[in-house]
């Protein structure tokens, strides 16, 4: 039997891989922000020719947007049937792709009208969404994400998402990055970027302090809207009735400063 020393020193060794472990995750530093309607329930958010679209949840108001970034202004609105919570969205080709929370419905819509083109079926609940040029990738708030043929709408594989062999669960908004998929958890303020081979998380970004707990409407308001502008490497974060969208740049853990965050 193993000393209750030993048990102790194992346990404080433990204590301290995953303090270390926390502070090992990537920081951020704010280069611009951007008004953001603080009504809108942030479910999904996609950055696609120069326009940002959102999907905003809550049954009754869930709603597909265009918006102009610099100003916050809805150019076009598409109001969800009230029995549906909106939840992810992706870009495909000329469409849009949303997603619902435990409806199994999927919409399809021409991007540039926001006419409904067709409904796919998928089981289980849906959450986040994005897709990497070849399928469309799915979380369920599990550890799971799942990837979808895009022209049959078909489950082709899924991976599990691990971080040092523990299973990373509540994967919310999702996005396609450099080869690989940033992760919102949900209720944190942490992005997991995680591997589309083999579902290992990569590295960890830290958002703390990005919107100022005085500013949040209440605990529901929290970090949920990941969107990429690769046409100017632009990565932009915000959450649920959040009063502002945030373009970043990650500080990775090994060239940030003792000081945590830094805003411009």
């Amino acid at each position: 039997m193993r000393s209750l020393p030993f048990r102790l020193t194992f346990a404080a060794c433990a204590l301290l891989a995953a303090a270390l472990q926390a502070l090992a995750a990537d920081t951020y530093r704010v280069v611009h922000t951007y008004p953001h309607d603080r009504q809108a329930f942030t479910q999904g958010l996609v950055f696609v020719d120069g326009h940002l679209y959102e999907s905003t949840g809550l049954e009754g108001s869930s709603s597909l947007r265009m918006e102009d970034l610099d100003s916050g202004r809805i150019l076009a609105f598409h109001d969800v049937p009230s029995q549906y919570f909106a939840e992810g969205l992706t870009n495909w080709g000329s469409t849009l792709i949303q997603l619902t929370w435990r409806s199994h419905i999927a919409f399809v819509y021409d991007r540039a009208t926001f006419r409904l083109l067709r409904t796919f079926h998928y089981d289980g609940e849906g959450w986040g969404l994005t897709q990497d040029g070849k399928s469309l990738i799915l979380s369920d708030g599990s550890a799971a994400l799942r990837f979808f043929d895009p022209a049959t709408f078909r489950e082709v594989r899924r991976i599990t998402v691990k971080d040092h062999g523990a299973p990373v669960t509540q994967l919310n908004e999702l996005e396609y990055i450099h080869g690989e998929i940033y992760a919102n958890v949900w209720h944190t303020d942490r992005i997991a970027r995680i591997s589309p081979a083999t579902g290992q998380v990569l590295g960890w970004i830290d958002l703390s302090g990005l919107e100022p707990a005085s500013a949040l409407a209440n605990g529901e308001a929290v970090l949920n809207g990941i969107a990429y502008d690769a046409a100017h490497d632009r990565l932009l974060v915000t959450g649920k009735l959040w009063p502002s969208i945030f373009e970043i740049k990650v500080i990775p853990a090994d060239m940030r400063p003792v000081a945590s965050h830094h805003r411009k």
